[in-house]
């Protein structure tokens, strides 16, 4: 048996999403069962995943239901020590720790006025003063932290805080939010990591949209890499026979470049469309 993680909608849950890079940024293998916010898919899941009232829920392999990402990263540090979760110097760890615990707990305004959406970016969305004052407090927090450990990520290499931090660059990118170069910077790093390459290309293609995050603002392309110019095809015919993911036989199909590459499912070859390099296991398939 392994881990099992709840998971709501990819495209819009900031919880869930911090859940999973606890897992996949960090090479610890994760089975997610996931379920749509806004309907009673989620709630009556949980029944099973008792005291949790919210995604991310973790089962350990053990059948120990863990709820809360803090609860989460601890827990997977004590059990995968070797993973990095947080930094192995102690001072660096200390830091994570702040940064994790302020995220976990504040925030609130840039929270509500800016609700997670990986499907569009807008050109302006009128900040309050109370989401400009929470922006000041990121960019106080990411200089103290870079300053206290010099490193490239919040701790030096990427952690805990920073898969914490991850929906927040998020927001910054999906509302172009006002903050510093420096600021956007650590954003661009989020926007360009693997693990959240990854994430987003599935959270395209996951459900519908969720009307409870439209928003009647002027859009703009996606500030993070573009992806190459994949489509879904019609029929089977493949350089390949067996799906570059579960190795079974080929039912769906995309075109990149003229060239056509199979799939077992309709979801693996979405995924794959909404952002081709994010998945090394198909651009193995390309070179």
């Amino acid at each position: 048996m392994t881990y099992e993680l709840v998971i709501g909608d990819r495209g819009y849950s900031s919880w869930s999403l911090r859940g999973w890079l606890l897992f996949d940024a960090f090479g610890i293998p994760v089975k997610t069962i996931s379920a749509r916010l806004y309907t009673d898919e989620l709630p009556n899941l949980l029944k099973d995943f008792a005291p949790s009232r919210t995604a991310p829920t973790m089962r350990t392999p053990e059948g120990w239901v863990i709820p809360e990402t803090i609860a989460i990263a601890e827990e997977l540090a004590t059990r995968h020590p070797e993973a990095g979760i947080w930094p192995a110097d102690p001072h660096k760890r200390g830091v994570a720790r702040v940064l994790a615990a302020e995220m976990h707990a504040g925030f609130g305004a840039l929270r509500d006025h800016c609700p997670m959406n990986l499907r569009t970016s807008y050109t302006d969305c009128a900040p309050p003063e109370a989401v400009l004052k929470d922006l000041e407090r990121l960019e106080t927090l990411w200089a103290w932290a870079k300053a206290q450990t010099g490193g490239a990520w919040l701790a030096g290499d990427y952690s805990a805080a920073d898969a914490f931090f991850a929906p927040v660059a998020t927001r910054i990118a999906t509302y172009n939010l006002p903050v510093s170069q420096t600021a956007m910077d650590y954003v661009s790093q989020h926007l360009s990591h693997p693990s959240f390459r990854k994430w987003r290309a599935m959270g395209l293609v996951d459900g519908a949209d969720q009307p409870f995050y439209f928003r009647d603002y002027p859009t703009r392309p996606w500030p993070g890499p573009a992806p190459l110019p994949a489509k879904a095809a019609e029929g089977t015919t493949a350089e390949n026979t067996a799906c570059p993911y579960s190795g079974k036989p080929v039912t769906h199909v995309l075109e990149l470049e003229g060239r056509r590459f199979g799939f077992c499912n309709a979801f693996c070859r979405d995924k794959t469309v909404a952002d081709p390099e994010a998945w090394p296991a198909f651009m193995a398939l390309v070179k």
